[in-house]
């Protein structure tokens, strides 16, 4: 018995999933790398920074599960174990010893920027492969990446 599938051509199906599954990994270590800043940051101002984290390591993981829904509704495999995040994750290593809170959030901050940049490639990627489905999840994701840099940026400034 055939089931009825998205329409959508192979090979743009294998692009689209090549691309979500990438920014799977990153999404994944972003939301690692913002726990790793959460739980280690001391200074002044410390509290705020600490509790304005924890959204957006949720936002992360609402974005990790549609991205990697969004794999499997392709009929692709979402590959976000911790093998396949450390071995393809794009983000550059974050540094496990630093504290100081304006430390972390130039560590963060250089993160959520090189994702964001790369995010916006790929809605363009993925729009240009047929699937605006996969241009409008990645675009929600671009929108939090912006605004949660904007809130770690303005405690830089």
């Amino acid at each position: 018995m055939k089931l009825p599938a998205i329409a959508l051509k192979a090979n743009a199906k294998s692009a689209v999933i090549d691309i979500l599954n990438a920014r799977l990994a990153d999404a994944i270590d972003l939301a690692l790398i913002t726990k790793q800043a959460h739980w280690n940051l001391k200074g002044p101002g410390f509290i705020a920074v600490h509790e304005m984290l924890d959204p957006m390591r949720a936002d992360l993981d609402t974005h990790v599960d549609i991205i990697a829904e969004r794999v499997a509704q392709l009929d692709g495999i979402a590959l976000g174990t911790k093998e396949v995040v450390a071995k393809t994750s794009t983000l550059g290593a974050y540094p496990t010893d630093i504290r100081k809170i304006n430390d972390h959030l130039a560590a963060l901050a250089d993160r959520y920027a090189a994702l964001a940049n790369q995010v916006r490639e790929d809605i363009d990627a993925t729009d240009e492969a047929g699937d605006a489905d996969a241009a409008d999840i990645l675009t929600a994701f671009s929108r939090d990446l912006d605004k949660n840099l904007w809130f770690i940026k303005s405690h830089l400034e």
